[in-house]
């Protein structure tokens, strides 16, 4: 059985990363559900919405990402997962999300690793060169890192 997974953010990012994600994993659809919050949503009508939007996944198996920790978004998906097996991730992007619909069939607890993991590692510094050559530092042939 998958992990549902649900997307609280300020809009349209939440709509906008399930687009990127099924751009990838069109066969997840049914696993994948976005809820935009507007500028003047009330924060009571946006959890009737995400409470029916989530449904059984609550108690099933459902990975919750929001956008920031303390906004609007992240208040209502708190008061979404309290009391349930879902868990809550604040400070979603694309890795993450990718990460997570790659892995939702394992346990959630191992899911909420696995979407940690795939959201930092998705941030890095990149150079100037090619990707491939982003990996170590470059070195005189003569300099030896040393490791403590």
């Amino acid at each position: 059985m998958n992990n549902r997974i649900l997307i609280i953010a300020h809009a349209p990012l939440a709509s906008a990363l399930r687009d990127c994600a099924m751009h990838v994993y069109s066969e997840c659809a049914a696993d994948v559900i976005a809820l935009d919050v507007l500028p003047d949503a009330q924060p009571e009508d946006t959890l009737a919405q995400a409470l029916d939007v989530a449904g059984a996944a609550l108690d099933s198996g459902l990975l919750v990402l929001t956008d920031i920790f303390g906004a609007t978004p992240a208040n209502v998906a708190q008061k979404l997962v309290a009391g349930s097996n879902a868990k809550l991730i604040a400070g979603v992007n694309l890795p993450m999300l990718l990460r997570s619909v790659c892995y939702r069939h394992e346990s959630l607890d191992q899911l909420v690793t696995r979407a940690q993991a795939g959201g930092t590692q998705g941030v890095m510094t990149v150079g100037s060169t090619a990707p491939q050559n982003q990996t170590g530092k470059r070195h005189a042939p003569s300099h030896h890192d040393h490791q403590q």
